[in-house]
């Protein structure tokens, strides 16, 4: 047998309260629920499944489970929970012991009750509001589910999980973290005293499988002759400035438009947390680090990006420009890194040049608004405008190229577009893709990458799709 004590039943003690707490929250007589869109059986049960989990912590060895397979470590819990659920007067039918197993796996091996919602692929986000409210996106819209945490410590339990897989802290003294799952998914966690009404969890989960050029057509986020295009930008090394609000799909899209890299090109991604999925072999991955305890050792993308232009990049990837490090990025991009690419919180094309054009300003380098413009006018020479619509699809509004400066002026032209036409009755947003009859400057050096592109495409008469 291995690190589980399975002598009687009488070996496993449960604190009196929890008993009495399970008992008296599933009792005809209780006023008061826990969690008021739970019935008073399931309230039971969970109650049950926290003391039993509680009592299995006494008597594993934790060290061990690393070592086991998840096989084994489920039939011997499997084998133990009917002599466990003796200590309690509450029969459980098949699906509900079975149910009751697997919510005791997670919060042994996973993370407790969003476990399930982490493997369901057709969530795209996990959003806890305090212990008893969770909500999830599907296909772009937020709907509440049922899952529950026992109460506020549990709720911190599975955050401070999270946190320390990754050498973050959270705590009264530092109540917001940012961190990232084992599969990569994004992290956020904000506690108390900052978070008024319960603990705050929001995850943005990795795609296991990588969403492609191909599949955002499939999706309708991009029509196919748009996507040649883009593949052409890539391609004939043109610098890519992807702009959109939070949750439009900009990681997204830059990983797409990242698997048109060349195989053999050294590619130097720099992240605060590692999201992005590139497919090529060549791929030096860096992330940032968060200072100490002391406040000491922080490591910015600032310093990343500089020292990425020590590690012979052909590209350098950063997946978000927040601050001074936009200036060095814009610097790597006018001194030999063509086909770098970056992303940055902006509603529009125009928009995001002039956040880029903040952010140089926050790079404590003394230099003119003028100055600033014609830096980015050089180093930047395509703008992918994504947006996430009412109903909640994700699609480039824009594609735009940067043509140079007129007067203080960064001079930019739309290729394409994205003309809303309506609402269908089911919400759904209608429109389509259409050309906006300018032909892009980079027509000319894609031929020369040996990309040809017809002159077709942008006909100003063309829908796309």
């Amino acid at each position: 047998m291995w690190k589980i004590k399975r002598d009687t039943a009488d070996d496993f003690e449960i604190d009196e309260q929890d008993k009495t707490d399970a008992e008296a929250g599933a009792g005809e007589e209780a006023n008061v629920a826990l969690h008021p869109t739970l019935s008073r059986r399931e309230e039971r049960l969970l109650e049950i499944k926290m003391a039993i989990h509680r009592g299995l912590l006494d008597k594993i060895n934790l060290s061990m489970l690393d070592k086991l397979p998840e096989e084994q470590i489920k039939a011997e819990i499997t084998a133990l929970v009917p002599e466990l659920l003796a200590v309690f007067d509450h029969p459980l039918n098949r699906e509900e012991r079975g149910a009751l197993i697997d919510d005791v796996m997670h919060e042994l091996l996973g993370l407790g009750p969003i476990e399930p919602l982490l493997k369901d692929e057709s969530i795209t986000d996990i959003l806890v509001n305090g212990c008893d409210i969770v909500f999830v996106e599907r296909g772009g819209v937020l709907e509440q589910v049922k899952t529950r945490f026992q109460d506020e410590k549990h709720l911190m339990r599975i955050i401070q999980k999270i946190v320390s897989a990754v050498g973050r802290r959270i705590d009264e003294s530092s109540p917001f973290v940012d961190a990232r799952l084992a599969d990569g998914s994004r992290v956020n966690a904000i506690v108390a005293p900052l978070a008024l009404d319960g603990s705050l969890l929001s995850i943005r989960k990795f795609a296991k499988i990588p969403i492609n050029m191909g599949k955002l057509i499939e999706l309708g986020s991009v029509p196919e002759p748009m996507a040649h295009v883009l593949e052409a930008i890539v391609k004939s090394r043109r610098n890519v400035l992807i702009s959109g609000g939070t949750g439009s799909g900009k990681t997204t899209m830059l990983n797409a438009m990242s698997s048109f890299i060349d195989e053999r090109e050294r590619i130097v991604t720099i992240e605060d947390s590692a999201e992005l999925q590139l497919q090529q072999t060549h791929v030096a991955r860096l992330e940032t680090r968060p200072p100490n305890i002391e406040g000491r050792g922080e490591v910015s993308q600032r310093d990343l990006v500089k020292n990425a232009l020590r590690m012979r990049p052909d590209r350098i990837i950063v997946g978000e420009v927040r601050a001074g490090e936009a200036f060095d990025m814009l610097q790597a991009m006018n001194t030999g890194h063509d086909g770098s690419m970056t992303t940055v919180h902006a509603n529009s094309a125009r928009d995001a040049l002039s956040r880029v054009e903040q952010m140089i300003g926050m790079s404590g380098i003394d230099i003119t608004g003028k100055s600033a413009r014609s830096q980015i006018s050089s180093a930047l020479n395509v703008v992918v405008q994504v947006s996430r619509l009412a109903d909640g699809k994700r699609r480039v509004r824009s594609v735009s190229e940067l043509t140079g400066m007129e007067g203080e002026t960064i001079t930019m032209q739309e290729i394409f577009r994205f003309k809303n036409t309506g609402v269908g009755e089911d919400g759904e947003i209608l429109g389509h893709f259409e050309a906006t009859g300018i032909r892009p400057k980079f027509l000319q050096i894609a031929a020369e990458y040996g990309v040809d592109l017809s002159p077709d495409l942008f006909r100003p008469d063309l829908k796309l799709g």
